[in-house]
């Protein structure tokens, strides 16, 4: 039986890792020798290996795998976010120089590199540390946020970091640290708060540190320093850099250390007697407000049911009260002085009373007054007074100007 010579011919593509050239074959398929069949599978065998590295390369290409660590190298790539495809065995992952946010998407991506002992995040774009955003990182030893923005840092930023011992929050704009930011960290033992905005910084006896590092820092040498003093000289921290971490305020320290600079305790309990009474803030006003409203709800009659005396009142209140009461008295007089010409004219439209038609005596007796007032004639035969009326309104001409009335009759009749 003749062999037959196939009809079709299979391309092998063979990748040269220096110049990425392909070269074209012609291999028999059916009907070939037994030896080159072997060839062929071979070529497609290590065809198909070198297709897996290429996309296994893909995802691990700045990774490098070792029998125990995993690092992984993303830095200057300028990624806006943490990539979601790294391997979630990774042990060091450097994000250094780009333009990271630490966003909540961020958080949720680091939250399942369980792995990580070494995270550097320095020289990126973090403004803001929120609470928990390293929680599931409970293997962490080594965390590297220098160079940022950070301007603020909540008081749970660090929770989780039960292993971390080297913190570094250097070349930020911190200008507050609160007390127990620092409060989880057991192992911490060496912090680096180095050219920040911190005027003072209050720590916990309870920070176990072999190194800080302070200098560069706005230092205020007052008693709100005083903590960070005490804890300074009673530990056996080593401070770096200590003859550079001098006081900037007040200007007569400016040129000693904020660990030797004098601080009086006694300064510090007057300014505290001081300030305590001075005016009230806000807060103290409306803490007196709530206690007085309590007394008078509450506390107006004792627990024997007698009468229970009511918190004194503070200048405060004094002041309150004059305020309150200038400010009616003025809304009064402005009220009054624009009502009193409506009030005038109101008082003036009924100061006349009309007459009344029931009161015949009174009616008589301005009758008998007005008619004094006109003038008689008298007549040389007749001793009868004639009472003349004028005529008042020339425009009737049907009225002789008389006006008749029963008492005209009475009086006429009474002087006869």
């Amino acid at each position: 039986m003749t062999q037959k010579r196939a009809t079709k011919k299979t391309k092998v593509l063979l990748h040269d890792n220096i110049s990425c050239h392909c070269t074209e074959k012609s291999v028999w398929v059916y009907g070939a020798p037994r030896s080159n069949r072997k060839t062929l599978n071979m070529k497609l065998s290590w065809l198909i290996i070198w297709a897996g590295m290429l996309l296994l390369n893909q995802v691990t290409a700045d990774c490098n795998i070792t029998s125990q660590t995993v690092i992984c190298d993303e830095s200057g790539k300028n990624l806006t976010s943490i990539p979601t495809d790294l391997l979630q065995n990774v042990t060091e992952l450097n994000l250094k120089n780009n333009k990271i946010t630490l966003n909540h998407n961020d958080t949720k991506i680091l939250t399942r590199l369980s792995n990580l002992t070494e995270l550097y995040l320095n020289e990126n774009m973090i403004i803001l540390l929120r609470n928990s955003s390293f929680y599931n990182l409970t293997k962490l030893v080594i965390l590297d946020i220098s160079n940022n923005c950070i301007n603020t840092v909540h008081q749970a930023a660090f929770a989780g970091l039960y292993q971390l011992t080297e913190l570094n929050l250097s070349y930020n704009r911190i200008t507050q640290l609160d007390s127990d930011v620092f409060s989880s960290l057991k192992n911490l033992r060496v912090l680096n708060l180095h050219n920040n905005l911190l005027e003072s910084f209050h720590i916990k006896p309870s920070l176990k540190l072999t190194t800080i590092t302070l200098d560069g820092n706005p230092w205020n040498c007052s008693c709100s320093l005083l903590d960070l003093q005490t804890w300074l000289t009673a530990s056996n921290v080593i401070m770096e850099n200590e003859n550079n971490t001098m006081c900037t305020f007040p200007n007569i320290k400016q040129k000693f250390s904020i660990k030797n600079a004098t601080i009086q305790l006694a300064d510090c309990e007057t300014e505290k007697l001081t300030s305590e009474t001075t005016i009230p803030s806000t807060y103290a006003i409306k803490h007196q407000s709530t206690v007085f409203l309590t007394a008078l709800t509450s506390n107006i009659t004792g627990n024997n049911g007698t009468h229970a005396e009511f918190p004194v009142l503070g200048k405060s209140w004094t002041f309150l009260v004059g305020v309150l009461g200038f400010v009616l008295s003025t809304t009064l007089l402005i009220f009054t002085a624009i009502k009193c010409p409506t009030w005038y004219q109101y008082l003036m439209s009924y100061r006349h009373r009309r007459l009344e038609e029931n009161d015949p005596e009174m009616f008589e007796q301005e009758f008998s007054a007005d008619m004094n007032s006109f003038p008689a004639i008298s007549d040389t035969n007749n001793e009868d007074p004639i009472v003349i009326f004028d005529k008042t309104n020339a425009s009737e001409p049907e009225e002789d100007g008389f006006i008749e009335d029963k008492y005209i009759d009475t009086y006429v009749t009474e002087q006869s």
